[in-house]
């Protein structure tokens, strides 16, 4: 029994993507009828149509799909989502982990969701700075809650692998809307992303 893998991918735009990156081989004077790239423009078309699935997702639907009434108004916190981006400047990736709480005013949703929406904007060409707000108004316009937080600490490999070349840093970036605007409230939260509790 031979393997074949099960993947979804839309048929003409992995052609045209195909047909460019194998352009791509040549200006960059290799040779894309060599063994070792004969499949590569394939590859790639299908890698860069799944790191750029956002695009065809709906961060509030996603949501919506899992929205419960519940009377609570205490701060639910999921940190550490992992996220695998790409820089819309050199299309090179950035990664690194998003924190993210809200303070429910009558709504909840999955906690999955949480994390299924950040995939929704990472999944795009972006800038961090645009992903953590974009990350914060989608909850915040589907759940109406009392507050939302947002944290997201990333390497970048465009600052890494060209450029300047520094190897450690990191950048973070934030985002606090409602009752984290107010210093208590963004204290507690920035204590609990710090702390290991697990």
């Amino acid at each position: 029994m031979t393997y074949k893998k099960q993947e979804q991918y839309e048929t003409e735009a992995t052609s045209d993507l195909m047909e460019h990156y194998k352009d791509c081989l040549s200006l960059l004077g290799e040779n894309p009828e060599r063994e070792g790239l004969l499949k590569t423009p394939e590859r790639v078309a299908k890698s860069m149509q799944f790191l750029t699935q956002g695009y065809s997702m709906d961060a509030r639907a996603i949501l919506n799909s899992a929205k419960f009434h519940e009377e609570i108004s205490e701060m639910i916190l999921v940190k550490d989502i992992e996220i695998y981006s790409l820089c819309e400047h050199h299309m090179l990736p950035f990664f690194g982990k998003a924190h993210i709480a809200y303070i429910p005013n009558g709504w909840i949703t999955g906690l999955s969701k949480i994390a299924r929406v950040v995939d929704v904007y990472a999944r795009r060409l972006q800038v961090q700075e645009r992903l953590t707000t974009e990350v914060l108004h989608a909850i915040r316009d589907t759940l109406e809650p009392l507050g939302v937080a947002v944290v997201i600490e990333a390497s970048h490999l465009c600052m890494m692998m060209r450029g300047v070349q520094k190897q450690n840093s990191v950048t973070t970036t934030s985002a606090f809307w409602g009752e984290f605007q107010k210093n208590e409230t963004r204290s507690e939260f920035t204590k609990l992303i710090s702390s290991r509790l697990h």
